[in-house]
């Protein structure tokens, strides 16, 4: 065990030297210690996309050989600091983790907690769950070859300019890209699932060789799939800057739409080795500041539409 500073509090770590991303074959092996320090590092650039939002954990006690379980409650043992936020679910409620802080990153990292799902709403005043300041669009590919991605990426952005939303891409650390819209929070699950449906289906409509919206992956062939499912009430989405648990230890990662073009661009372009260099040119510089209101957005798709 080693005691390593956060902020202004002291977190111990457990089996610092456990290897959780093995190595071979090319790939570089990566400790706890690894992940304990990229998170600690990389924390002034994650935490604005954490803060106030209820977060689910994807935990590999035993790396990435092991088994994984997906965990929403926070466990009797985590420490008074860790910030609790109770939500609504059919039957009950969820205890869900917040990360507000350096110290809470570095500690879940302890807890082996390898990717950090969030919500795509944060905590209202009344202390429960308020209404989505985030829409995104998952571009999940048939196979690993990117140049989809790519391209769907474009025609979304397109779209998305033409309704005068703003949009930002996301490696997803995995095989896909997000296209994240920000809005102004006033629009509860429903309408934002619903319209980023739309959105989707619009663009499937008109590129229906290319892309699909069905869910089932025996419907898809080998089209890339829009996936909006994460827009729904309860659902998460990866957060920037979060690690991914596949070899070589990947990271999603915000890119500006320039950087689309670059031929070198994958989803799993980056890892913990390299990461903060490309967080410290803040490519989604702004974007968080410009929210929009979908109501007019709804009017532009809808004549598009016909």
């Amino acid at each position: 065990m080693t005691a390593v500073g956060a902020g202004r509090r002291t977190v111990e770590v457990h089996r610092p030297d456990k290897v959780l991303f093995p190595g071979g074959g090319g790939v570089k092996e990566y400790t706890k210690a690894d992940l304990v320090e990229y998170y600690r590092e990389i924390a002034p650039f994650m935490l604005p996309h954490l803060r106030g939002r209820p977060l689910m954990l994807e935990r590999h006690p035993d790396g990435l050989d092991g088994p994984m379980f997906m965990q929403k409650n926070v466990q009797d043992h985590y420490p008074d600091w860790v910030r609790r936020v109770e939500v609504a679910k059919e039957g009950g409620t969820v205890l869900h983790p917040v990360c507000e802080d350096t110290a809470t990153l570095v500690y879940l990292a302890d807890q082996a907690c390898l990717t950090v799902h969030r919500w795509l709403a944060r905590v209202s005043s009344d202390g429960g769950v308020g209404r989505p300041d985030l829409m995104v669009f998952d571009l999940d590919p048939a196979t690993d070859d990117f140049e989809p991605v790519r391209d769907t990426a474009r025609l979304l952005g397109e779209l998305l300019d033409e309704l005068r939303l703003p949009s930002a891409l996301m490696t997803t650390g995995s095989r896909g890209l997000h296209v994240v819209v920000p809005l102004n929070g006033r629009h509860d699950f429903d309408e934002v699932h619903g319209f980023a449906k739309d959105v989707a289906d619009a663009l499937a409509e008109t590129h229906p060789g290319q892309l699909t919206t069905q869910a089932r992956k025996k419907d898809r062939g080998d089209r890339l799939y829009l996936d909006i499912q994460r827009n729904a009430y309860a659902q998460t989405a990866v957060a920037p800057f979060t690690v991914r648990a596949k070899p070589g230890a990947p990271v999603a990662m915000p890119v500006t739409w320039d950087q689309l073009d670059e031929p070198e661009l994958g989803a799993r372009r980056w890892t913990i080795t390299d990461a903060v260099d490309q967080a410290r040119t803040n490519p989604w510089s702004g974007l968080l500041r410009s929210g929009r209101a979908l109501g007019p957005a709804r009017r532009r798709l809808d004549a598009l539409r016909g």
